[in-house]
């Protein structure tokens, strides 16, 4: 996120947390950041004329005065995607799915005209497929965590470390998509075969109970699915692109649709 993105999200964490305020380290763990880099947040934020107490020190933290105000509820592009995301997963005809329409529209409706053209344009390459038959959980985890045995699951904080991987490798991904800059890849096949790709993300795309990266892939020259828990490691790099159109995937199935 941007530092406007950010210094929003930062107000609005510490109006959540409310009386009971925050540490810095919790802070630079949210919006995975330096603690160096909320000092001066904090510092900005408070010249803006935000009310924020900070007490240095062990068991000290920042707390917003309570009679700050700020608005209820306001989404940057990426989060009203994600919440379109979640909510594009209750299928057509099922329970609370007139519901969930109306939701989307009512968070589309919070946005400003330059936020919602954003989101819109970054919606429309995220795909759900309904009619795709469900896998199980062993074939949705990461990779790196199906691979890894029992034993290893319980040492050496081996979990929170590729679970750490995993989360990276998916705002990686996100970044990517949002701002059209071209992704370095290391990224193992079906037969454990690991490669490194440079690609062009056109969709992400949820189908089968997996979801993938659909690019374009310098390496092949074509387009590739790319499934996501089988991304080892990835990079936004600085180099922009121009999205492909969405057709040049071909023909989707007939259940699958952008989100929103």
């Amino acid at each position: 996120m941007n530092k406007t993105e950010r210094l929003y999200a930062l107000a609005e964490e510490l109006r959540r947390v409310g009386r009971a305020g925050t540490t810095g380290p919790r802070l630079a763990r949210e919006l995975e950041v330096s603690e160096r880099t909320v000092k001066r947040d904090i510092a900005a934020l408070q010249q803006a004329g935000l009310p924020i107490w900070a007490q240095s020190g062990p068991g000290g933290g920042y707390v917003l005065a309570g009679s700050a105000s700020l608005p209820p509820v306001n989404f940057t592009p990426s989060q009203a995607v994600a919440v379109a995301v979640a909510l594009a997963t209750v299928p057509p005809g099922g329970p609370f799915a007139v519901d969930a329409a109306a939701a989307r529209r009512k968070i589309w409706d919070t946005l400003d005209d330059d936020a919602a053209a954003r989101a819109q344009r970054l919606a429309s390459r995220v795909w759900v497929d309904h009619g795709a038959e469900i896998l199980s959980q062993s074939d949705t985890e990461p990779l790196a965590v199906a691979q890894s045995s029992s034993r290893e699951r319980v040492t050496s904080g081996g979990v929170m470390q590729r679970a750490t991987r995993h989360v990276r490798t998916l705002r990686a991904v996100e970044d990517s998509l949002a701002t059209s800059r071209t992704l370095s890849l290391r990224y193992v096949d079906r037969r454990g075969a690991e490669t490194q790709r440079r690609v062009e993300p056109i969709i992400l795309a949820h189908t089968g109970g997996a979801w993938y990266l659909v690019a374009w892939d310098r390496l092949r020259d074509a387009v590739r699915w790319f499934r996501l828990n089988r991304v080892v490691r990835a990079d936004v790099t600085a180099e922009t692109y121009e999205p492909r159109p969405v057709e040049v995937i071909g023909t989707p199935p007939s259940e699958a649709r952008p989100v929103v």
